[in-house]
């Protein structure tokens, strides 16, 4: 029991609220994924006004000589 006790107060034991933690780590989890997906997202909108613009400037160009 002693030992129990240190242990815990040394922060040494495991955590209280175990599946709270596990919940946690889930949601976590899920909406790493979710933003991921969101970059994902804005870098293909990106990449698609890049060439957009490349292609305007390009016509732009052509049209001075």
């Amino acid at each position: 029991m002693l030992g129990e006790q240190v242990w815990r107060e040394a922060g040494l034991g495991p955590p209280a609220d175990i599946d709270g933690l596990q919940r946690r780590i889930t949601h976590l989890e899920q909406r790493v994924i979710d933003l991921e997906g969101l970059l994902d997202e804005c870098n293909q909108e990106l990449d698609a006004a890049r060439a957009a613009n490349r292609e305007l400037i390009a016509n732009l160009n052509r049209r001075r000589t």
